[in-house]
């Protein structure tokens, strides 16, 4: 199965700590092959639990999700894509966290749709997004 949604950050955050159980209804309908985070995705979580005692609650959970998830790594095409959007987005006159600028790059260079609860992203032309802390109709 191709994979369709690249996971933001802060949609991974919510399900392991358990908020939101539409995330958590979501996931459970969605092959995790459809599913996939983006490296720096994957270092912003390492980052959030590296202080967290090694059995705490949220590590494991972390762990576990990281474990499941196809993990894709930062490349040219990514680069590329991240370079374009910078400029569309200085011109506008807007910016997003470096972090924030690199997931939307991968997810674009993909054509994936980015799953998250951040409206920032409603800015970057071209990206999908999806929010799936909201129930479905």
């Amino acid at each position: 199965m191709p994979i369709l949604y690249l996971l933001d950050t802060n949609i991974v955050s919510y399900f392991v700590r358990g908020g939101y159980p539409q995330i958590a209804k979501r996931l459970g309908h969605t092959p995790f092959d459809e599913l996939a985070v983006s490296a720096v995705t994957e270092a912003e979580l390492r980052f959030w639990i590296i202080r967290r005692p090694p059995l705490a609650r949220i590590r494991v959970g972390v762990e576990d999700f990281l474990m499941r998830v196809r993990c894709l790594p930062w490349d040219s095409g990514a680069a590329q894509s991240c370079a374009r959007t910078r400029e569309i987005l200085k011109r506008q006159g807007r910016a997003l966290s470096s972090e924030d600028l690199m997931i939307a790059a991968r997810a674009l260079s993909l054509g994936l749709t980015l799953v998250t609860h951040d409206s920032a992203f409603s800015f970057v032309d071209g990206l999908k997004t999806e929010d799936w802390t909201v129930a479905l109709g």
